[in-house]
């Protein structure tokens, strides 16, 4: 009689456990994205007779839906995360229009996109203007000339994903950029070098700056151990 009342509790049991172990495996997220097609986009400079520049934009989609739209390439930082930058759309109507909203494209910071878990993340890249700034990414580091808030100091910055302050923050120039700059006119995007690391700085009308990274630590490299380092 025992045999017969444990035999069910035991299947039940052994279905319970199944259940939960089915249940443990982790989700598979396929991560895609759509075909290239092309947005204007007005910079805004503040010249009358601007024109509009086109993007060549894509969609992001996680398991089939669209979550961002980026563009340009993306960076493999891990076989499991890369970076890609964001593209979005802003509404450009003014309180007194009526009718369809306007809608304009325009350039945003860096995404992280996890291919394990499917999540897609802002990066804080501290001083990094979205019109002004061109970076360089280099394994989970990268360069580009940031600027101040108010516009009239730019800056030699390196960015580690896994640390909040920047690993370099230098003064390039107390000039700052102009209003009616053009895009990525800070300076162009610095350039890598391994073994040593090392990030190269060259904005317009200064001298080539080149820092050695070691970690968390970072050296301004002279110009002779430079000529020294490419022997």
């Amino acid at each position: 009689m025992q045999w017969f009342v444990r035999t069910p509790l035991i299947g039940l049991l052994c279905t319970v456990l199944c259940t939960a172990a089915a249940g443990a495996v982790p989700k598979v997220h396929v991560i895609a994205f759509g075909k290239w097609t092309t947005a204007q986009w007005l910079p805004g400079t503040g010249v009358d007779d601007e024109k509009p520049l086109t993007l060549k934009i894509r969609a992001l989609m996680v398991d089939g839906r669209v979550k961002e739209y980026v563009l340009g390439s993306p960076h493999e930082v891990t076989d499991r995360l890369f970076v890609v930058r964001r593209a979005f759309r802003v509404n450009d109507s003014l309180p007194e229009e009526t009718g369809a909203s306007r809608w304009q494209w325009q350039r945003g910071g860096w995404l992280l996109v996890d291919r394990t878990t499917g999540r897609v993340s802002a990066v804080t890249l501290p001083d990094f203007d979205a019109f002004y700034s061109a970076a360089s990414w280099y394994r989970d580091y990268v360069a580009y000339c940031g600027v101040s808030d108010d516009g009239k100091k730019t800056y030699a910055i390196v960015a580690q994903l896994s640390r909040r302050k920047p690993v370099l923050k230098k003064p390039l120039s107390n000039d700052g950029v102009p209003d009616d700059a053009a895009p990525d006119s800070a300076c162009p995007a610095p350039s890598w070098q391994r073994s040593p690391i090392r990030a190269s700085f060259e904005p317009a009308g200064g001298a080539k700056q080149t820092f050695a990274i070691r970690g968390h630590v970072v050296d301004l490299v002279n110009d002779a151990e430079e000529e020294e380092g490419s022997k």
